[in-house]
């Protein structure tokens, strides 16, 4: 699944990819090692401290990675965005001032920032085009973490104006899942979390399950291996791509309640599903405009079904070994 085709990667050098344990990140060190790139360099969080800019630089000074992908940072579902805003503004944005200022310093080539869908106005036209950003107010329950990744897609704008000797990517993914996704239907994402607690449900015979919100909001859902092969063609076609960031993204979306109904069937639950109003649905609808990016001759591989199986199964595995 997360094969591309080999020298896509010019050099393929020395590549940093802050945040390998994660979601984003696992996917991208896989995919760089079947293309064969050797030299990759990974730290565990307490091994650097990518919040700390005097560590970050130093690693950089010692390591000179030539191409950086930033995956790290604090993400979450609503609930913890609402219950934390402090902390994912902060440590985001304090990981993004560390790398991006070393890598600046230190000479490498290319960073990758992946930015959020959630950057992008509440109420923007749909599908939402990149000119979008700034141009009205975005969902309470993620304003924090949504300042923290604009100002990463600005800081990225910024820096190549002034800085041209490193290139700074910014991509903007809609909501990711896949294999490394956290399953905590608390603090998770909501396709993460649908499947945890459906399968719980099912393990336990329940006869309904009972989910936030109205199932109404409408959500496009890229695979983790799509953003990594989008990660890569960016870096592969840096020549090409303007000083601007860009969506990626699959172009459809479904509601929350079609998506629940998906991801039962998968798990094999066949209770009722129900919905508890009281809590809130986030944005009515986050659909990108990927055109831009899809114009240079990236799409994406993974169809949501095979996407749900395949993430399903590996939580099934992960829930085994544990």
């Amino acid at each position: 699944m997360l094969s591309l085709s080999s020298g896509l990667l010019p050099g393929h050098g020395r590549i940093f990819v802050a945040g390998h344990n994660g979601m984003l990140g696992s996917a991208l060190t896989a995919l760089l090692r079947q293309n064969g790139c050797e030299h990759l360099l990974l730290r565990t969080r307490t091994e650097l401290d990518l919040a700390d800019g005097a560590a970050v630089v130093a690693f950089f000074r010692a390591e000179r990675p030539d191409v950086v992908f930033l995956c790290a940072g604090l993400t979450g579902g609503i609930q913890a965005n609402r219950e934390r805003p402090a902390s994912f503004l902060h440590e985001n944005l304090a990981i993004q001032d560390a790398v991006f200022e070393a890598a600046r310093l230190c000479g490498a080539r290319q960073v990758v920032f992946f930015g959020s869908s959630c950057t992008y106005p509440r109420d923007a036209g749909q599908p939402i085009p990149e000119d979008s950003l700034g141009a009205g107010p975005v969902e309470p329950t993620s304003a924090a973490y949504a300042a923290a990744k604009t100002a990463g897609i600005i800081a990225c704008a910024a820096y190549n104006q002034q800085y041209p000797d490193t290139r700074f990517i910014a991509l903007v993914p809609n909501s990711l899942y896949g294999p490394g996704d956290h399953f905590d239907p608390a603090t998770g994402h909501v396709l993460a979390g649908l499947l945890a607690r459906f399968h719980a449900a099912r393990r336990d015979r329940a006869d309904s399950v009972t989910l936030w919100g109205t199932g109404r909001p409408r959500r496009e859902f890229l695979h983790v291996a799509d953003a990594a092969r989008a990660a890569l063609f960016a870096v592969s076609h840096v020549d090409r791509l303007e000083n601007r960031h860009y969506n990626i993204g699959t172009g459809v979306d479904l509601s929350i309640a079609e998506l629940a109904e998906r991801v039962a069937q998968v798990v094999g639950f066949s209770g009722e599903i129900r919905w508890d109003a009281r809590h809130p649905d986030g944005a009515a609808r986050k659909l990108l405009d990927s055109s831009r990016f899809r114009a240079l001759g990236w799409a994406p591989e993974v169809a949501l079904e095979a996407g749900l199986m395949q993430t399903y199964e590996w939580y099934v595995n992960r829930l085994a070994e544990s």
